[in-house]
């Protein structure tokens, strides 16, 4: 079962999510919390493998609770809020989450987003992903940039694409014609030759080098 834990400082939100998660075979909520503060308290007398994280809450907010848990080798953490706003983005990547998406989503990629965290993998959202960039990520010289890109393989390219465009790695497997296994193997030797610590540094990575331009689907 994937423990799922809940900060929200609305009640009637938490009892949404509650809902849904709880409407699927192999999750079950584990925890939940109006504030960071309170989250951080219960997941010290339990254990969760999902946190989905709103920002604006009282006492600690969202991006604060984030930086503690993954700094303290804490689960996974989804940010879920209605803000789409660029900066909270930004911080909450560089706090440490693995993904963000909107109160909007559907659930059905709400709970696939959460079997993504929990797999490992980090949520990544096109759009958002496109955003941050444009925003924060400044490209190197050129010389860098071409080294770098030569130093990956075809297949290698082709994986840094489909990950840049929000697929799994099911998702990649399926596109390619190769087994899961397979696009991990060729995901981590991307990850070393980019110098990048994840998926979603090896994305950020896509467009600073220019393979994935800002405003343009890494699909076209």
């Amino acid at each position: 079962m994937i423990r799922v834990a809940i900060a929200d400082d609305h009640a009637l939100v938490r009892g949404g999510i509650r809902l849904i998660v709880e409407a699927q075979p192999d999750m079950t909520v584990c925890a939940e919390a109006e504030h960071g503060h309170g989250i951080i308290e219960a997941l010290q007398a339990t254990r969760a493998d999902v946190v989905l994280m709103d920002v604006r809450m009282p006492e600690m907010d969202g991006l604060e609770a984030t930086r503690r848990l993954t700094e303290s080798g804490g689960p996974r953490v989804i940010v879920l809020t209605t803000f789409d706003v660029d900066e909270y983005v930004y911080r909450a990547l560089r706090a440490g989450a693995a993904g963000y998406l909107l109160k909007s989503t559907p659930p059905k990629e709400l709970v696939a987003g959460i079997r993504a965290a929990a797999a490992g993998d980090d949520v990544l959202s096109p759009s958002v992903v496109r955003r941050l960039v444009n925003d924060y990520v400044r490209r190197p010289d050129p010389a860098t940039r071409q080294a770098r890109l030569e130093a990956l393989s075809e297949r290698e390219l082709d994986v840094l694409r489909m990950l840049a465009s929000g697929r799994s790695n099911a998702e990649i497997g399926s596109a390619l014609y190769i087994s899961e296994t397979t696009v991990k193997t060729h995901l981590t030797r991307v990850l070393t030759k980019l110098g990048a610590r994840d998926r979603l540094q090896a994305v950020i990575a896509a467009y600073e080098l220019g393979f994935v331009e800002p405003g343009r689907s890494p699909d076209a």
